[in-house]
């Protein structure tokens, strides 16, 4: 006879496509894989990406993103949601007014730029983000060029990502990581909810190839949430498997390639 096993934990990521498969949608499922939840995914736009950048982008409407969201939380339902690239203000408010009416922590990846530098949001969209989006966040993982893009705040140190995490945290999430992979020395993050405070440090690897290590994280951070880790729990877990991934990332194209989201998975038996 057949054994009926019970399901893993369920994580939603709402995010973009990326076609080359390092970021976006495709990172977050893997990411998922690897620590075994099971991924689900609303698609927010799609976009034409590779190692070299960003080619072109199209947003879903509004009526499919949320037909998406409601066909999987109504049936499947869901222990965590992940939030990535949100393109417009429509698509933010309403996915924020989604978020609103579930009953799962939510991590919030405020997607402004790609890895090349191209925008992934409107400019009109950044006031939504602040008013809507961020105040549902269980978690918001900004990096510096998001917290300066969001709050004006720049950080050219690690004495400055206090600041910054406080500008975050004035918007309404619960809890904000400060990501300062773009400093200088060691890769340090702060985690903070304004009164305790968790620095995350993890030794920088001599590789370029780092596409997709925001909504990698998020999406790590999300699992652990789903699991029933506390925020610092899981996101120590996650910082733990990105910065091993970083380690394991691999040229792909010929530009930035991706990190290596299986890289737990496959040690030993990876490419000769």
């Amino acid at each position: 006879m057949s054994v009926v096993s019970a399901p893993p934990p369920r994580v939603l990521t709402v995010a973009g496509s990326d076609s080359g498969g390092g970021a976006g949608i495709q990172a977050d499922l893997k990411t998922m894989l690897a620590l075994g939840v099971h991924g689900m995914s609303v698609v927010t736009a799609v976009t034409a990406q590779n190692s070299l950048g960003v080619q072109g982008a199209w947003e879903l409407p509004v009526e499919g993103v949320r037909a998406q969201y409601r066909s999987v939380v109504d049936d499947i339902g869901v222990q965590a949601v992940k939030t990535g690239m949100l393109a417009s203000a429509e698509l933010v408010e309403v996915v924020a007014e989604l978020l609103a009416d579930t009953d799962a922590p939510a991590v919030v990846d405020p997607v402004g730029v790609s890895k090349h530098g191209d925008p992934l949001l409107a400019a009109s969209a950044l006031d939504s983000v602040r008013t809507r989006l961020l105040p549902v966040a269980t978690v918001a993982t900004p990096n510096l060029d998001e917290v300066a893009q969001l709050t004006g705040v720049r950080v050219e140190s690690e004495s400055g990502m206090r600041r910054a995490a406080e500008a975050v945290l004035a918007y309404g999430p619960r809890w904000v990581v400060i990501k300062g992979g773009h400093l200088s020395g060691e890769a340090v993050d702060l985690l903070t909810d304004g009164s305790e405070e968790h620095w995350l440090r993890a030794p920088r690897h001599d590789n370029r190839h780092t596409h997709g290590t925001g909504c990698t994280l998020a999406s790590a951070i999300a699992c652990g949430l789903a699991r029933g880790r506390t925020v610092p729990e899981a996101v120590a877990a996650a910082k733990a498997y990105v910065t091993g991934a970083i380690a394991a990332g691999f040229a792909l194209g010929a530009g930035i390639g991706p990190v290596d989201h299986g890289w737990a998975l496959t040690r030993g038996t990876r490419r000769a």
